[in-house]
């Protein structure tokens, strides 16, 4: 993308990203693309209507997830306190090769090389589907640990689950969740298991107050 949008949000970050929307669809022309779900995943909630042009993009945005993940456009919240949701439906075809956070990782090249060679010894089975998805950790307030939230996050090992990059995202009022990118093997994790039965149970849930499955994309 060849412009950054920062601190979207403050006024001043969603003054930008509405001049830079002026006659304009979409971030990068007339179709969705893995530059709008970045900015999207920024933006904390729908802009006033006093930006006519982000709020439009914005809406455009959320019709085009509720497509891929039907009665769950901006996400699936998952807390301890509350009945867990039903799990996402995979993303249509068009935006199979979204990579929500741009440049490949080391640890994502890791990640893909594992998996390469976990495929090798069982060269005749039928190859298992995988999928990238971007989940959003909130902590219990602002004087949650981040750092321990995310160690704790990344403490969780299953065979077939690779956590990749991530970055703290304000939320309001000195707080912060953590945002995270992971790559699962689909016959071996379920994002909704890992969410239940790990991530808001003890000891995860010392500083893990809730889960929202931001984007869930077959790769």
């Amino acid at each position: 993308m060849a412009v950054t949008f920062t601190d979207l949000y403050t006024e001043a970050g969603l003054k930008s990203l509405e001049a830079y929307l002026s006659g304009k669809t979409y971030i990068s022309g007339d179709q969705l693309t893995k530059d709008d779900i970045k900015v999207y995943a920024a933006v904390l909630e729908k802009p006033a209507s006093s930006f006519p042009n982000v709020s439009k993009w914005y809406d455009c945005v959320s019709s085009q997830l509720a497509k891929s993940f039907p009665g769950k456009a901006a996400g699936v919240r998952v807390s301890n306190q509350a009945a867990p949701a039903a799990a996402p439906k995979a993303a249509a075809e068009d935006d199979d090769d979204l990579d929500l956070f741009g440049d490949e990782t080391e640890e994502d090249k890791k990640a893909a090389e594992e998996i390469q060679a976990a495929k090798k010894p069982s060269a005749k089975k039928k190859e298992s589907g995988k999928s990238s998805v971007l989940l959003d950790v909130k902590p219990w307030d602002d004087e949650t640990d981040m750092k321990k939230l995310e160690e704790a996050v990344r403490s969780i090992e299953m065979e077939g689950l690779f956590w990749g990059a991530s970055k703290l995202v304000p939320v309001g009022y000195g707080i912060k969740k953590l945002q995270i990118m992971l790559t699962i093997v689909d016959d071996l994790v379920s994002v909704d298991t890992l969410i239940e039965e790990r991530l808001t149970v003890e000891p995860c849930d010392e500083w893990i107050q809730s889960c929202d499955i931001v984007a869930f994309n077959k790769i």
